[in-house]
């Protein structure tokens, strides 16, 4: 995505799926076809946001966070090698840290192509806005927001984090089964509880139809701050987080 920074415009946005079962390096190869075949991937930029997705990370309360240990907050639900890099995002003015792995070789290609840039977890920025959007609000309610197979969830009441995680699912039946498995266990009723939405979500395919059947009180998450140039069609929704990263 390339955005003018003087009025939030959208002037170029562009999307490619890897499948589930890319590498660090297949990525990269990926990554520098796009940009070497696009032009305009190629331009000097004031500002560069990398956003990396995955369930390679973890959320620590800033009270109890240690940089000098930060592996030791992942390696129980990520599998950690030897020379893994771990990166930390503070979610400011919320005392969370967000602790995951970012990939250093597309780091690397990056800063030779780019210079110096800003990256962070989506999961990050998903928390930042939603609880910036809250901090007023004490009902509980559930933010999902749907990748590629990968459900991510963010679950507040009275303003507070009671949970962020990431499930990867293939079917519907895996989508419904983790969102209703944690209204369960944070005893939330589906009836009544508000789940917001963003990502590769839409009213007519199978896994909102999946989640109506079973959750009321759904919406889409508000339009993403800016607007869009008249040749970008996608929904306001759908990219939410890229729009939000800065």
């Amino acid at each position: 995505m390339v955005k003018d920074l003087g009025n939030e415009a959208i002037l170029y946005f562009s999307e490619k799926s890897v499948g589930e079962n890319a590498t660090a390096e297949t990525l990269l190869d990926e990554i520098d076809a796009v940009i070497t075949n696009n032009k305009k991937l190629q331009l000097k930029f004031e500002e560069v946001i990398v956003l990396y997705s995955n369930s390679m990370y973890s959320c620590v309360p800033s009270a109890l966070f240690d940089e000098t240990k930060a592996s030791e907050y992942l390696k129980f639900n990520s599998k950690i090698l030897s020379n893994d890099f771990i990166a930390v995002d503070p979610i400011e003015n919320h005392d969370i840290v967000v602790v995951h792995i970012p990939y250093v070789n597309i780091n690397n290609y990056l800063f030779e192509k780019f210079g110096s840039f800003q990256y962070y977890h989506t999961v990050s920025i998903f928390l930042k806005e939603v609880l910036n959007a809250s901090k007023f609000d004490p009902a509980p309610k559930m933010f999902l927001n749907i990748q590629d197979q990968q459900l991510d969830v963010i679950a507040l009441n009275n303003g507070k984090t009671q949970l962020c995680n990431s499930f990867l699912f293939k079917t519907s039946e895996d989508f419904i089964y983790y969102i209703l498995f944690c209204f369960e266990q944070l005893k939330l009723n589906p009836d009544t509880a508000p789940v917001i939405l963003s990502g590769m979500i839409e009213e007519n395919d199978l896994n909102y139809e999946m989640l109506f059947t079973f959750v009321r009180n759904i919406s889409f998450i508000e339009k993403a701050a800016g607007k869009s140039s008249k040749t970008n069609k996608e929904v306001s929704h759908r990219n939410y987080l890229l729009k939000k990263a800065r």
